[in-house]
């Protein structure tokens, strides 16, 4: 989640985003307001145990946390997430955010909106728990949810697994993302064109595990040349041995390539 002001980036944020049978909406929304120690009404859906029922404000079963900002229809930006849960399936269709990242965020939101919220004030509101308060934000705030696996920030290139399964992990949307920041795929090199659509392969679920290139024997190689062939390998198999060992270390999504500008290369799976 990221805060623009006047165009320009203000902070990040990682989420955790909707399970996929509750995936997150994709459209225009708006913030209007911050809501400090919200109650919270379980919805009429099959996976809420008693539909209807009033959880109050600082209550243990109250899954908002501290702060909710409503951004339209049932969807919230909200906190009350435990830290492993950031970066993964954590909610049933909203942006959620620990207790720590909801209280920075509404202090950015009433920065970037001019909103009068000073930190004594936010800290009034927050030790009363049980006490809900709202505060309407000066400036009405845009919000954009978007939907995108394959993204190029900062020179890097960055595919992430479809957990939604929209079909978007496809070549040509890959070379859609890359006319729009200005480039163009086919100058990049072969062998590392048929990483990047390995990897793209990988990440929409086409193929089951990351593909590695088989080297291309040589002829008439000498006694050296074979012997740094074989170096080679042994440290290519090496590699990927200690991407996996990564891999199974880390909870992140998606796979980042780090070759666009020369830079070493780093993948993350989960």
């Amino acid at each position: 989640m990221d805060v623009f002001r006047e165009g320009s980036l203000v902070k990040s944020y990682k989420i955790g985003i909707g399970y996929p049978q509750f995936p997150l909406p994709t459209g225009f929304r708006k913030a209007e307001m911050i809501i400090f120690n919200p109650t919270w009404t379980q919805p009429n859906e099959s996976w809420a145990s008693n539909p209807g029922l009033v959880v109050s404000a600082g209550a243990a079963g109250n899954p908002l946390g501290p702060i909710k900002i409503p951004i339209g229809g049932a969807n919230l930006i909200h906190g009350g997430k435990d830290l492993w849960k950031i970066g993964t399936f954590a909610s049933h269709g909203c942006v959620g955010l620990t207790n720590g990242q909801v209280k920075d965020f509404a202090k950015v939101l009433a920065e970037a909106t001019d909103t009068e919220l000073k930190e004594d004030k936010m800290a009034w509101y927050l030790k009363r728990r049980t006490l809900t308060q709202v505060v309407k934000l000066a400036r009405l705030v845009p919000v954009e949810l978007r939907y995108e696996t394959i993204v190029i920030e900062d020179g890097q290139l960055h595919i992430y697994r479809d957990v939604y399964n929209k079909k978007g992990n496809t070549e040509e949307n890959l070379r859609a993302v890359f006319d729009v920041n200005g480039m163009n795929f086919d100058t990049v090199g072969s062998e590392e064109k048929a990483r990047v659509l390995a990897a793209l392969d990988v990440m929409s679920g086409r193929v089951k595990k990351p593909l590695t290139a088989t080297p291309t024997p040589i002829a008439n190689q000498t006694k050296e040349e074979k012997l740094a062939a074989a170096a080679a390998r042994k440290a290519e198999a090496d590699r990927v041995r200690a991407l996996r060992a990564k891999r199974n270390r880390n909870r992140r999504f998606g796979f980042e390539w780090e070759r666009l500008s020369g830079a070493s290369e780093s993948e993350y799976w989960n």
